[in-house]
C-alpha cells in the first residue's frame, strides 16, 4: 500500500471523527490543525490516520471548553509537559463541577423528600429518627439583630466556601434546649446554613482539621464558623400555626420525652419546609429536630 492510498478526504476524515468537514476546514484557516496533504489538482484538503490522535486531543479540549487561544498556544509547544498542565487545569475545573452537582442533587432530592412528607405528613406525631453527622455554618444571632441584618451575616460567612445560591442549601435556626427548659422560647442563639460539600478558600489540610472539631470545642467553632450537628437519634416533630403558639408543640415534645423516659440535649434545629410552595405565614410548616437519649 503507498503512501497515497492511506489520505483520506476531508468527508471521509471528518466522518471518522464524527464532526462536520466544516470544522476541519475552519481549523486549518485558523492554521490550528492542518491537512496531511493539498490535491495538486483538486485542492481538496486530505488527512491520513497518524493525524487522528492530534485532532482527537483538540476536539477533548474543545469538549472541555478550552478557548482556541490556548489550544493554539499549545500547539505552538506542545509537549506531554504543556498537555499534563493543560489537563490538570481542566480536571480541576471537572472536579468542581462535580461536586456542585453533587450538591444539587442532593439539595433536589431534599426538596423531594420534603415534598413527599408535606403531602403524607401527621402534624400531631412525634418521631424518633437517626441521622448523620452534619456540618453548618453559622452565625450568633440575638433578638436585637434585625433580620435583614442576620441575612448579611450568614451571607458574609458563606463567602468563605464554595458557594453558588441557597437554593444549594438548607437553613434555619438554632435554640438551646436550655432555654426552651427555662420557657425562653424565642430566645435563638444562631443562624445556620448546611451547605452540601463544603470547600474551605483554605489549604485542605486547614479544612479537614476544622471538620474534626467537635462541638465542644469553642475555639474551633469561632476559628472556622463551623458547628458540627451530631449525628445519632433525634427526635423529629412539625408544627403549623401561630407562631406565638409554638411554645405548645415544645410542651408537647417535653411531654413526650418524659413519657419515653429521653433525655434532649444540645439545640433544638428548626427549618422551614414549605416556604418554597407557600407564601402564608400561617401555613408554614416547621420541622423541629433535637438530638435524644434514652435514660435508663
Amino acid at each position: 500500500m503507498n503512501e497515497k492510498s492511506k489520505l483520506l478526504t476531508i468527508g471521509q476524515f471528518a466522518a471518522l471523527h464524527g464532526i462536520n468537514k466544516k470544522t476541519l476546514m475552519w481549523y486549518d484557516e485558523i492554521g490550528l490543525f492542518k491537512p496531511a496533504a493539498i490535491n495538486p489538482v483538486n485542492g481538496y484538503r486530505c488527512y491520513n490516520y497518524h493525524q487522528s490522535s492530534l485532532l482527537e486531543t483538540i476536539l477533548l479540549l474543545r469538549e472541555l471548553d478550552v478557548s482556541v487561544s490556548e489550544i493554539q498556544a499549545f500547539m505552538k509547544n506542545r509537549s506531554a509537559e504543556s498537555l499534563k498542565l493543560l489537563l490538570e487545569e481542566r480536571i480541576a475545573g471537572l472536579d468542581a463541577q462535580i461536586t456542585h452537582l453533587r450538591a444539587v442533587r442532593k439539595t433536589l432530592c431534599n426538596y423531594h423528600q420534603n415534598m413527599e412528607t408535606l403531602l403524607t405528613i401527621d402534624l400531631s406525631q412525634i418521631n424518633i429518627i437517626e441521622k448523620d453527622e452534619h456540618c453548618l455554618v453559622t452565625v450568633e444571632i440575638t433578638k436585637d439583630i434585625s433580620y435583614d441584618r442576620q441575612v448579611e451575616m450568614i451571607t458574609a460567612e458563606t463567602k468563605k466556601y464554595q458557594h453558588r445560591r441557597l437554593h444549594d442549601a438548607s437553613y434555619g435556626t438554632m435554640i438551646s434546649i436550655e432555654s426552651l427548659y427555662l420557657g425562653n422560647f424565642d430566645d435563638y442563639s444562631r443562624l445556620f446554613i448546611e451547605i452540601p460539600f463544603p470547600i474551605l478558600k483554605e489549604s485542605s489540610d486547614t479544612f479537614q482539621e476544622n471538620l474534626s472539631c467537635k462541638e465542644t470545642d469553642s475555639s474551633c467553632r469561632k476559628k472556622s464558623g463551623l458547628h458540627i450537628q451530631p449525628g445519632g437519634t433525634y427526635l423529629r416533630a412539625f408544627y403549623q400555626g401561630d407562631w406565638e403558639q409554638l411554645s405548645r408543640k415544645y410542651q408537647e415534645i417535653f411531654d413526650y420525652a418524659e413519657k419515653h423516659r429521653l433525655t434532649l440535649s444540645g439545640f433544638s434545629y428548626e427549618i422551614l419546609i414549605n416556604e418554597n410552595v407557600t407564601d402564608r405565614m400561617e401555613d408554614f410548616i416547621v420541622q423541629i429536630e433535637i438530638p435524644v437519649s434514652r435514660r435508663l
